[in-house]
């Protein structure tokens, strides 16, 4: 029997693939029917990412209902900080809420031994998925970058202003009044965001994605010490440790200063976000990797001919170069699902 071959590893090797392979941020969640009511399985949203069963089962729903070319461990980039020990909790309809870190306290301290066996549970999610997936059908494990995770472990949870726009504002302050404590944060998360990745390469991850959510608060002079630098660190390190693997990099709302990322030579794709201009994205990304994205979820939401109409510009743009179709950001709940079938239709129809 011929081997199947998985289309984004290939992309992310270098290779042209048409028409090129789809994923979605967030491709298991709220929008599915089957995901609701798995959903109602759990008694909060922790418990739901340490279920083995649920995770496996919210991971493969989007796979059976689209066959698409990967799948993303079902799980949260905050389970970092709560392997840490802090306290997080999932307010339904509000996000996120961390245990603050204040001025005096005490950073956390990285024991490998009880970080891993809290972590447990996402392996074995990890190793049942790869068990059950089509053999053309990638796994992608991913974390949160340093960054992200300082914010919402300095600030407790993310605040929005009159615009709606998110902002941690005791975070930004660390960067500018205490960077020799936010360095000693960064050197913890760093270390614990390695060990989880490499936990979830043997555990079955083929791919790393590492998602810099909250990028595009830095002022561009913080951006490279805070964004740039660590996560370039830290997927050497994957690399290093773990040779022929992968790493994707999302630094969201970071415009072409993007074009940072990509020309390190430390990733072999970048996912940019749909104000990510596809001109800039050819002429500045393509050259140094694959391009991942960047269909606007909100478009998808909406669907029919404007869906269509901007799904095919992107693959038009960006067909000349490795690239991965994928969005902006991740699903939004009120997405018809239909919407998401169209949409892999067209691009596997490219």
């Amino acid at each position: 029997m011929t081997k199947s071959v998985k289309k984004l590893l290939a992309v992310l090797n270098g290779e042209k693939q048409w028409p090129p392979p789809i994923w979605l941020m967030r491709q298991a969640g709220r929008y599915l029917p089957e995901y609701r009511a798995l959903r109602s399985k759990a008694r909060d949203f922790l418990h739901f990412c340490y279920s083995p069963e649920l995770a496996t089962e919210a991971t493969l729903q989007p796979i059976r209902r689209f066959e698409l070319d990967a799948s993303i461990i079902f799980s949260d980039i905050l389970v970092i900080p709560h392997a840490l020990g802090r306290d997080v909790r999932f307010v339904e309809n509000e996000g996120p809420q961390l245990e603050p870190l204040k001025s005096g306290d005490r950073l956390p301290e990285l024991d490998t031994d009880k970080f891993a066996a809290h972590l447990a549970p996402v392996y074995e999610a990890l190793r049942r998925t790869r068990a059950a997936l089509p053999p053309s059908t990638t796994l992608i494990g991913f974390a949160g970058a340093p960054w992200t995770l300082a914010c919402y472990m300095i600030d407790g949870r993310s605040r929005k202003d009159a615009n709606g726009q998110a902002h941690f504002d005791m975070a930004l302050q660390w960067v500018q009044q205490r960077p020799e404590h936010l360095a000693q944060l960064f050197e913890l998360l760093s270390d614990a965001i390695v060990l989880h990745c490499v936990a979830q390469i043997d555990a079955g991850a083929e791919v790393i994605q590492l998602f810099d959510s909250w990028a595009g608060l830095l002022a561009p002079d913080n951006l490279t010490r805070w964004s740039i630098e660590p996560l370039i660190r830290i997927a050497r390190n994957i690399k290093s440790l773990r040779p022929g693997t992968p790493v994707i990099v999302f630094p969201r709302q970071t415009g072409e200063l993007t074009k940072l990322y990509a020309g390190s030579g430390a990733f072999n794709a970048i996912s940019i976000d749909h104000a990510v201009k596809l001109s800039f994205a050819r002429q500045e990304l393509q050259k140094h990797c694959a391009v991942q994205g960047n269909l606007d979820p909100l478009v998808l939401v909406e669907g029919g001919a404007a869906m269509e109409s901007a799904a095919r510009h992107i693959l038009d743009e960006l067909r000349g170069g490795p690239f991965v179709f994928n969005l902006g950001h991740g699903v939004v709940p009120q997405t018809p699902p239909e919407n998401v079938a169209r949409l892999v239709a067209l691009v596997r129809s490219a």
